[in-house]
């Protein structure tokens, strides 16, 4: 293959034969340019036309135009190079902007203390929603707060994309089969920051 190293490990490789593919804004599902992350759409002879005797989540899923849109978030490169960033379902939008979580949690990983980061967005009566990070520490390493968190995002990633929020604990709540249960943890975040 001509796909080098990097193509290979940070992308799902390009649109195969027979399948279109485009990236819209999850908003207004406009088709948005090479570079910019949106919802990834597909289509062809081998994306499903429908999920089985469910109309509901089929008009759900699949538009008008037979674009199925996967709930998930992706970039294509110049190239034609496919990136999935995440899931519609985690995006948070603060004050008008789309926030990607992975985008922060992959930041926060490059701190020496932090072994997993989760961000999940919460209810905020200013901007719509706010950013939250749930933490945990490496072994041996002093617990962060927010206020040294936001020391290490300053002037790294944009003011919005700072987490106003830290909860640093020793395990995430996980599914039986080993994932992460955002759903718990948005519900238990808003007892911690006193809107539960």
């Amino acid at each position: 293959s001509d796909d080098s190293i990097e193509q290979r490990v940070s992308t799902v490789g390009r649109v195969g034969p027979h399948l279109e593919v485009k990236i819209v804004d999850p908003a207004t599902g406009l088709t948005l340019p090479r570079g910019e992350a949106g919802e990834l759409c597909t289509r062809g002879y081998s994306v499903m036309l429908g999920y089985w005797e469910n109309p509901e989540k089929t008009s759900e899923a699949i538009d008008a135009a037979r674009w199925m849109h996967t709930g998930d978030i992706g970039v294509m490169d110049t190239d034609g190079y496919v990136a999935i960033t995440g899931r519609i379902k985690d995006m948070v939008i603060r004050g008008g902007e789309n926030i990607y979580p992975r985008e922060i949690e992959e930041f926060l990983f490059t701190h020496p203390d932090i072994l997993d980061a989760q961000v999940i967005g919460v209810p905020d009566e200013k901007y719509g929603e706010e950013l939250m990070v749930w933490i945990r520490m490496r072994e041996g390493a002093l617990e962060l707060d927010a206020d040294s968190v936001r020391a290490f995002c300053t002037g790294k990633l944009a003011h919005y994309k700072i987490p106003k929020y830290v909860h640093v604990v020793d395990e995430f709540p996980m599914t039986v089969t080993g994932k992460i249960r955002k759903i718990e943890m948005r519900e238990q975040s808003l007892d911690l920051i006193g809107q539960g």
